[in-house]
């Protein structure tokens, strides 16, 4: 427990022995005032409950604290603000608390199921797709950190019309064509093949327009989509050549994913397939008839009726007996409870499908699913670039591949007019771009609350200044060439030395870690960890220019600036690695 939190649960109790008040949360904060004292508490909330004057109730407060926290030195009161003085022996003790337990989490034993980024194998993937497995990832490992057992997966969604698309224009134009024969990627190759179907389904509705046919009836009716639904009804009974095309086509994709996600650096623990989920639910679908949960109208259809829960009525088995998306999602979220030892599922899903998981969970749980409480969407905000929205079938989207090298490239370009690297193998200099380039993108998406919707700026995210992820690599390789010059090693703090305020505050920022990390787990929000990292790294800073270190005479100051700097480094990385950047050693 930090020196914080143990003013924080001491101070219901003694309000409570005090003054018979219960419930009351009275906030403790870091003084920052030009008042003597560490820590502030906001007494004002009491002043009505208890009847008395905020200088009668500070005094109070402050005796009996100082009486029952034997770290309390002394205790003032300043306008409503009740100021307490720590003795600088509990700093220097809960700085060795903080480094002893560093790489000590608790289990929950709890697992946690985490699916993100659940591509379609008809194009590569984009911006969007970028901001979705850099979500679920660091949410995965934000969880890990704070103690549960995770399971990362991803559903592929490699059948359906849109694949048939891509698959019946490279049968049109493709001329036999593979990724090694063009030397692309293999979901770029594929991708270009779904654009390539686009252009001719839109020329065949405009010449039958020209015709005179209505365009809604040319839609349905031109030789393109004819054809591609007869391919998708091939696919689903099995036809051998249909089938080969398919899975020819696919295993280029899961090729050119694999290379963005090792890019990336995102990895998954379990791969399902929509070709083999896309029937579950079924089964599901006539238990739901027997218990009346669900109904059937007259054409045979099924539905659930969720009016009651402030819904619509929601279609689950076409009349034709066919099943709908929902229906696959229900199935499968019972596989994944069946199959694995998991008490929460989280889907991390753009927000435009908000309705669809409220839907989702709602019938789970009439269905009798008590699980279906510990289903969560983790919805997050559409990414933007500063021209505008992206468009899709036009093939005008931003390529997750081409951003990343951007970013690479830009990361070389600045690390090269700033010339630190000179001195730096051919190999490990491409590391340092690769890794400053991937954690300028990473921190620019994860430092922003999930459910915002966020403006994407490459050449803003790279800056060496201010909120990013090269600044903050940037402090991490100061610290190690701080730690390299002094040849450092861990001599144990001395008893004498007494930290001064700066140090305190990097002693106090030190001791939040985990507690961030907690409260980032609880609400699924990187940001939470993304901005206390960058919290620390500023005021890291600040305690660098302000304490000498190296040409320190005073062997105890050196040696405990040295061991604060230690673990601030230790702490940056770990919390970057919680978003899934790593570190270099040199900038």
């Amino acid at each position: 427990m930090t020196i914080k939190q143990h003013i924080q649960s001491k101070i219901s109790e003694i309000v409570s022995k005090l003054y018979g008040i219960e419930n009351v949360t009275l906030e403790v904060q870091k003084n920052k005032t030009e008042f003597e004292g560490d820590f502030t508490i906001v007494i004002f909330p009491l002043v009505k409950l208890a009847k008395k004057s905020p200088d009668v109730l500070g005094n109070e407060l402050g005796e009996e604290i100082k009486n029952q926290i034997d770290f309390i030195e002394n205790f003032g009161i300043v306008k409503g603000f009740l100021n307490l003085k720590v003795k600088d022996s509990a700093f220097l003790q809960e700085f060795s608390e903080t480094e002893k337990n560093f790489d000590s989490t608790p289990s929950k034993n709890e697992t946690v199921m985490v699916e993100y980024s659940s591509p379609n194998t008809n194009k590569p993937l984009h911006l969007g797709h970028i901001r979705n497995n850099l979500l679920g990832f660091s949410v995965a490992e934000i969880l890990k950190a704070d103690g549960y057992n995770v399971i990362k997966t991803q559903i592929i969604n490699d059948r359906g019309i849109h694949i048939c698309k891509s698959m019946l224009a490279w049968k049109k134009f493709g001329n036999g064509e593979t990724p090694e024969s063009t030397g692309l990627k293999g979901d770029k190759l594929v991708g270009n093949y779904y654009v390539e179907f686009d252009k001719l389904y839109k020329s065949e509705i405009k010449a039958q327009v020209a015709d005179g046919i209505d365009e809604e009836t040319a839609k349905k009716q031109v030789p393109s989509i004819i054809e591609a639904q007869e391919m998708l009804l091939k696919w689903e009974q099995n036809d051998a050549d249909i089938r080969k095309l398919w899975e020819m086509m696919n295993s280029w994709v899961y090729a050119g994913f694999n290379q963005t996600y090792a890019r990336l650096g995102v990895n998954f623990d379990q791969v399902q397939y929509e070709s083999n989920t896309y029937l579950l639910g079924k089964d599901l679908i006539q238990q739901g008839l027997d218990n009346g949960v669900l109904y059937k109208k007259e054409d045979g259809s099924v539905w659930c009726d969720l009016t009651d829960e402030g819904l619509d009525q929601k279609l689950l088995l076409r009349s034709d007996g066919t099943s709908v998306y929902m229906t696959q999602d229900l199935g499968t979220a019972v596989e994944r409870f069946k199959d694995n030892n998991i008490q929460r599922l989280i889907y991390t899903v753009g927000n435009e499908q908000d309705y669809h998981f409220q839907v989702l969970f709602k019938i789970l749980k009439k269905l009798g699913y008590n699980w279906a409480d510990h289903l969560y969407h983790l919805s997050y905000g559409m990414v933007e670039l500063p021209e505008g929205k992206m468009k899709s079938r036009e093939g005008t989207v931003v390529d997750a591949d081409d951003l990343v090298q951007e970013m690479y490239l830009t990361a070389k370009e600045k690390s090269q007019e700033l010339g630190k690297l000179e001195n730096l193998s051919a190999e490990d200099k491409e590391k340092s771009y690769e890794t400053v380039g991937l954690g300028a993108l990473k921190y620019f998406i994860l430092k922003v609350d999930p459910k915002k919707k966020m403006l994407f700026n490459p050449a803003e995210s790279i800056d060496f200044n201010g909120n990013t992820g090269p600044f903050i690599q940037y402090t991490y390789a100061r610290i190690q060439s701080l730690l390299d010059k002094a040849n450092y090693s861990a001599k144990g703090l001395s008893d004498a030395y007494l930290p001064n305020v700066g140090e305190k505050d990097l002693i106090m920022l030190l001791s939040e870690f985990k507690d961030v990390v907690a409260k980032a787990s609880e609400s699924l929000s990187p940001a939470l960890v993304a901005n206390y990292v960058y919290e620390l790294v500023k005021a890291y800073n600040s305690f660098y220019q302000n304490n000498p270190i190296l040409n320190q005479d005073d062997e105890n100051a050196k040696q405990f600036r040295l061991q604060i700097s230690e673990l601030a480094g230790k702490t940056i990385k770990k919390g970057l690695s919680l978003l899934g950047i790593n570190v270099v050693n040199r900038m």
